[in-house]
């Protein structure tokens, strides 16, 4: 099954996310088949960067979108006003 999840980066005690197409089997931070943005915990949500034309086209195809993923774009969209097109919440 693929999954749309965080890839963590950074140092210790500073975070820094890669949002990522993966396969479920594959490690937190292993192989992933494509990175599809970035986000940052210490910075504004409005800075987090994503390709929603091409998780339209991963949750097109039946990929499935972790919890932490999902709440991250309902805020990203909230704050940046982009226009949902994929129900993220399933």
């Amino acid at each position: 099954m693929v999954k749309v999840r965080l890839a963590r980066a950074g140092s210790k005690k500073r975070p820094y996310y890669h949002i990522v197409v993966t396969d479920k089997q594959n490690a937190r931070d292993g192989r992933f088949i494509e990175a599809i943005g970035r986000y940052d915990p210490s910075q504004p949500i409005t800075d987090a960067r994503v390709q929603y034309e091409r998780l339209d086209h991963w949750c097109g195809v039946g990929a499935q979108i972790s919890d932490r993923v999902a709440s991250i774009l309902k805020e990203h969209r909230k704050a940046v006003g982009a226009a949902p097109a994929a129900d993220v919440t399933a």
